[in-house]
């Protein structure tokens, strides 16, 4: 349960925790930055690490006077989310469905429905789930980790798979870097955290809202 409070507060109170990241590292944080992003993309049971909010954050960190440069963190961001789906990728082709029986603290951390839903993305999206997935929290890492579990073709796959990086980590980054200094964005942060979480699950929302209509006409 602390462990879960400790990562609340980082999430919604990122800002602050990467300032102190980079007083206490400096040109070390960009490979903080990139072991988090690596393993929030690459590790099918890790969907729960920061993703959209850290690279709005480090946008938002860039554009302060200190030693980190945007276009070099995006590039390296981009190699941690390309390298870190393609990781998954090939865990889901070499280990499939045994690996979503992992347990943490007791429980399923890789839930059946969750599973369910990245296929349901899969059927109507094609391969774009690839990229549609970067912008969508925990379908994010299960995406890469289904692909493989389906075979779905190495080519293609990492066609999307660079195209999606590209759009996510320089989107949101460059949205933080040139974002991050308004005032009422900068000055309440953490509202700004959960609106971007918020925004990013609106699609499994849709999704779910449109399984229950499915199913009442369904028993109707």
């Amino acid at each position: 349960m602390e462990l879960i409070t400790h990562l609340i507060d980082f999430i919604l109170h990122i800002d602050k925790h990467l300032v102190e990241i980079v007083n206490d590292y400096q040109t070390w944080t960009y490979l903080i930055l990139f072991l988090i992003i690596f393993v929030e993309t690459g590790v099918v049971v890790m969907p729960f690490l920061p993703g959209d909010s850290l690279l709005f954050a480090a946008g938002m960190l860039a554009a302060q006077p200190n030693d980190l440069n945007v276009w070099l963190m995006i590039f390296i961001l981009l190699v941690a989310a390309v390298s870190g789906d393609s990781l998954n990728y090939a865990i889901g082709k070499h280990f499939g469905m045994r690996l979503t029986r992992f347990k943490l603290f007791g429980k399923q951390v890789v839930k059946d429905e969750q599973i369910a839903k990245t296929h349901s993305f899969y059927e109507k999206y094609g391969s774009k789930t690839i990229v549609i997935a970067r912008f969508v929290p925990i379908v994010r890492t299960l995406a890469p980790f289904v692909g493989g579990i389906g075979r779905m073709n190495y080519g293609t796959f990492i066609t999307y798979n660079v195209v999606g990086a590209v759009l996510w980590v320089g989107g949101i980054t460059l949205a933080g870097y040139f974002l991050g200094n308004i005032p009422i964005i900068r000055d309440n942060f953490s509202k700004v955290v959960l609106i971007i979480i918020f925004i990013s699950i609106l699609p499994i929302i849709f999704e779910l809202i449109k399984e229950k209509i499915k199913t009442k006409k369904g028993v109707q």
